[in-house]
């Protein structure tokens, strides 16, 4: 027997700190590096989008939905990974419930679109963008047990989930958003073909999808403000003093910026004021005038690097769960950023969709960092043992 037997022990084992066998020392810091990033650079982007008329109050508000945004992330990595599969059927009804509530007159109408609830502090929560978290959820788990067990989804799969992202694009669509409706359709469209289902509801999805857009645009369902804004992106000339002007700009702030851009502040359409909500909707303007082609590239290659990452860590997930969730999250983000960039460059008819991580607003920034919690919380059930989650 040896005269210490505390030698025999691995030196390693005393060594590793007490937080490695916490959640945040199995974290994929790639993903939150890069959320943090985007979230920060986008701060940036809105205080110098509106620093000539608000000074920082714009700045101070971004930077606490950022806060608030990471405690929720932190809150979701924590959940047991079972707990949150348990969850996944409540989520969709607490959506539910927050979507019909906004129809009745506790929403509130802005830009034409009744999708918000006024709630204490001056602050307002767009229910719809916790419908896209909690839709990624629900359609993981009603379609995991099929692929778990090496099958197609069958007939009854796709249906049940079919109906249930049918509630929440439907009480969207009455809002009426038709940008938030889009990516619930395209996150229930990815999420579908990952999991295996037959080509030929994959092809009957994409003819629903475009006859209710032929719907809504052929009939009184969306507003005013909202047909004008598709209709200036077929014919910009169509509405010279509203958004047909408003695009226009923007598409004359990205042009002007070059290859290095005019610097942060010194923006001429930024500063002078000539793009209206140019700190939601139209913040890729601010980098394609101010940071230039390679400033606006940059960030597009960040927002790449974390959709990768995301489908990374699906890839690697420990079930057919956590699989589907993370490709949920890649669409949302994947057709979100396309959808907002697309229509700063005059590609993409105006929904008003923000750009995730960077634009102003708090709902769509606590709904960005809710998403990237659950796939923290993928990434790290699958780098514990099993049973100790």
């Amino acid at each position: 027997m040896s005269a210490h037997p505390h030698h025999d022990r691995p030196l390693t084992a005393a060594r590793t700190p007490s937080w490695w066998h916490s959640p945040w020392g199995h974290s994929d810091w790639g993903l939150l590096i890069a959320a943090g990033g985007l979230s920060l650079m986008g701060a940036l982007l809105v205080w110098s989008a509106t620093a000539s008329g608000h000074g920082t109050a714009y700045l101070l508000r971004h930077l606490f939905n950022i806060a608030v945004g990471v405690a929720l992330a932190a809150a979701v990595t924590r959940l047991d990974f079972r707990t949150l599969r348990a969850l996944a059927p409540w989520l969709a009804i607490a959506s539910a419930a927050g979507l019909v509530l906004v129809l009745t007159p506790v929403g509130t109408t802005i830009n034409g679109s009744h999708s918000w609830i006024r709630v204490p502090g001056g602050m307002s929560i767009q229910p719809s963008e916790f419908a896209k978290a909690a839709l990624c959820i629900a359609l993981a788990l009603i379609l995991a047990d099929r692929w778990e067990r090496g099958e197609q989804p069958g007939t009854r799969d796709v249906l049940l989930s079919a109906a249930t992202a049918l509630v929440p694009i439907v009480l969207v669509m009455l809002q009426p958003d038709l940008g938030s409706t889009l990516v619930l359709v395209a996150l229930t469209a990815g999420v579908v073909a990952a999991s295996g289902a037959p080509k030929r509801w994959l092809a009957g999805a994409a003819a629903l999808g475009v006859a209710g857009v032929a719907l809504a645009l052929l009939t009184p369902l969306l507003s005013p403000y909202q047909r004008d804004r598709l209709i200036a992106f077929a014919d910009p000339s169509a509405d010279p003093s509203g958004i047909g002007y408003q695009t226009r700009q923007v598409r004359i702030a990205i042009g002007s910026g070059g290859w290095q851009g005019q610097g942060l502040f010194e923006g001429r359409q930024t500063q002078g004021g000539f793009i209206p909500f140019q700190q939601t909707d139209f913040i890729f303007s601010v980098a394609g005038e101010e940071l230039g082609f390679l400033g606006a590239a940059a960030l597009l290659v960040v927002l790449g690097f974390l959709i990768v990452r995301i489908l990374i860590i699906g890839a690697h997930a420990r079930d057919a769960f956590g699989r589907l969730l993370a490709v949920g999250v890649a669409t949302w983000f994947t057709f979100q950023t396309f959808e907002n960039v697309g229509m700063n460059l005059g590609l993409m008819p105006v929904t008003g969709l923000p750009l995730p991580f960077v634009s102003y607003g708090g709902s769509s920034m606590f709904a960005c960092w809710l998403a990237i919690g659950l796939v923290n919380n993928c990434h790290v059930a699958a780098q514990e043992r099993p049973g100790r989650r």
